[in-house]
């Protein structure tokens, strides 16, 4: 018996050490972020092809540029459970994400850091992907193995 309870607090640990979530603390609430997702997100969003852009890096790191701005650097997630994965809702041809974002440096203008939420959707057909609907970049589909 002492032996199954040693191996549940061991499997409760290993658990909880491969969590890949950050816990946020957002004008909403406590959330919880992933830059990990089944697709290739990380890479440069454009509006039009052109400035303002969005950048979303390897580890979480990037630049958010909003229209007639400077590009501000930010850390970011994709919200996910405490577990890890991702939340998203799945529809017909897309799916949607919810991308939190914050700046790393503060303007004069700006009463607070707080984090920001905006929609993230991926769209098959297509093969593109877009930040609050008109930054988008192309994607791949992942090879089968």
């Amino acid at each position: 018996m002492k032996s199954i309870k040693i191996l549940i607090v061991i499997l409760l640990f290993v658990g909880k050490s491969f969590s890949q979530s950050t816990k946020i603390e957002t004008n909403r609430g406590i959330h919880y972020i992933t830059n990990t997702i089944e697709y290739p997100i990380t890479g440069t969003y454009t509006f039009k092809g052109t400035e303002p852009v969005v950048e979303l890096n390897d580890g979480g790191v990037g630049y958010y540029q909003l229209h007639e701005q400077p590009k501000r650097a930010i850390i970011w997630g994709m919200e996910c459970d405490e577990a890890g994965e991702p939340l998203f809702i799945k529809g017909f041809d897309s799916t949607a994400y919810t991308l939190w974002y914050q700046y790393t440096t503060k303007l004069d203008s700006d009463d607070e850091m707080n984090w920001t939420a905006v929609e993230f959707t991926i769209h098959f057909n297509t093969l593109k992907m877009f930040i609050k609907g008109e930054r988008s970049k192309n994607y791949n589909e992942p090879s089968e193995k």
